[in-house]
């Protein structure tokens, strides 16, 4: 994902914040983890902990993740998301 999906994404949760409080909070999480596994490199490089890397490989790519089932469980109808189209 850019940084401008990423963006605009959030920019959709904050504005709907008050009618969609979990998805909002889940979204934040999402990008806490994201810049956790961002962040996560500096002391693996440092401290040469290889055994972390994984972990901190996944957390870059959880918001591609997220979006990815998010939108297949939307175009199976099995869950609504209204941001979808914040993504086009």
């Amino acid at each position: 994902m850019t940084l401008d999906e990423l963006q605009r994404i959030k920019q959709w949760h904050v504005a709907h914040k008050a009618d969609h409080p979990l998805e909002y909070h889940l979204w934040d999480l999402v990008l806490t983890v994201w810049m956790l596994g961002w962040v996560g490199w500096f002391p693996i490089c440092a401290f040469g902990e290889p055994c972390a890397a994984p972990v901190c490989l996944i957390g870059i790519f959880v918001p591609s993740l997220y979006v990815a089932w998010r939108t297949r469980a939307h175009l199976r109808h099995t869950l609504r998301c209204d941001w979808i189209d914040a993504r086009n």
